[in-house]
């Protein structure tokens, strides 16, 4: 399988590592398939950084040892534009689309978004809170938020994501369980299992089969 970024082919995961693939309608600017956080900032290196105002300080000497990965569209459904980011940033024009009247005062952020093609950008510091979960718990531990990380893919429930998706997200779970090293692969979730009833991202179609065995071969 092969996917096209510009004018340029590659083969799809094959010799991917340290890649440089320009981002789609996004400039000239690209991403490395390798990640590094800075230890002094908890972001990041070398992907666009935003500091979204939904977010706190995590409660002091929470050890962050939890994955939790969503899926997000805006409008629901549609992908590419901006409304996910001013979302993120607490700038979303709620006359825009009808949907957006209905989540006024929304208030939510992930400390990662990865967009369709690809492309990772930051929003909260791994050492912050990010709005993401909500109202969630895992094995008997209530507010997620305190002690996890958030990531949103770009997607919905119904369609399955892109190959490019994974092979991000799992170059970055990867970076993450060597930063936090009690991030491992079995705490490593959807949204669904931290908040069952309430949300079913990233839904039956994220591969957790390809992401658990591909993480156990990088990690």
């Amino acid at each position: 399988t092969e996917y096209r970024y510009y004018n340029h082919w590659i083969p799809a995961f094959a010799g991917m590592t340290n890649v440089w693939i320009p981002r789609l309608n996004r400039g000239m600017t690209g991403f490395f398939m390798k990640f590094n956080i800075d230890p002094k900032t908890g972001r990041l290196q070398g992907v666009q950084n935003f500091q979204s105002p939904h977010r706190k300080p995590r409660p002091q000497n929470t050890a962050v040892d939890l994955l939790v990965i969503h899926n997000i569209s805006l409008p629901p459904g549609k992908f590419g534009g901006e409304d996910i980011h001013h979302l993120f940033m607490g700038t979303l024009d709620v006359s825009a689309h009808p949907f957006y009247q209905t989540i006024p005062e929304l208030a939510v952020s992930a400390h990662v978004l990865i967009r369709r093609e690809g492309e990772v950008i930051q929003y909260v510091s791994f050492y912050d809170m990010a709005w993401h979960a909500g109202v969630s718990q895992f094995q008997g531990r209530s507010k997620c938020n305190e002690f996890s990380v958030g990531i949103e893919l770009e997607g919905t429930d119904e369609l399955p994501y892109e190959p490019v998706q994974y092979e991000q997200l799992i170059q970055l779970a990867d970076c993450l369980s060597h930063f936090f090293p009690g991030m491992t692969v079995d705490r490593m979730v959807g949204h669904s299992d931290v908040a069952p009833g309430r949300k079913t991202d990233p839904g039956k179609l994220f591969d957790w089969i390809l992401f658990r065995t591909r993480i156990k071969n990088v990690v």
